[in-house]
């Protein structure tokens, strides 16, 4: 079996990216703290693409928003279980499982499992 990676796209006004940014970096301390093998947020700045579906439209993030592209890498889809089960009991993250105290629309986020193809 290869890596397990959980992915997330979510739109974000600009003006709340510092925000998500010190809630990202706590979550991403959690994550690793509890075996995840790497953990990446990026803000998008290049999303204005004319020959394909941008992430702009996939989100449908306005022009006060950008795109956070983010993964979390794991051992095997049955370590991101064992790791996700420990953060979510993680006493420092409880003020994140509210979602209206994000800084974006939970109902906005995409989010989703993939077994990686190919791991160069």
């Amino acid at each position: 079996m290869g890596i397990y990676v959980d992915g997330y796209v979510l739109p974000i006004a600009w003006n709340k990216l510092d925000e998500y940014k010190k809630m990202a970096e706590l979550a991403g301390t959690v994550w690793k703290e509890h075996g995840a093998l790497a953990y990446m947020e990026c803000a998008g700045d290049d999303l204005e693409q004319k020959e394909m579906v941008s992430f702009k439209q996939l989100t449908g993030a306005n022009e006060e928003e950008t795109v956070i592209f983010a993964w979390v890498v794991f051992e095997s889809k049955e370590h991101r279980d064992r790791v996700n089960q420990a953060v979510m009991a993680d006493p420092r993250l409880a003020g994140m499982m509210n979602p209206d105290a994000h800084p974006f629309d939970c109902k906005r986020m995409a989010y989703g499992g993939f077994t990686a193809i190919v791991d160069l």
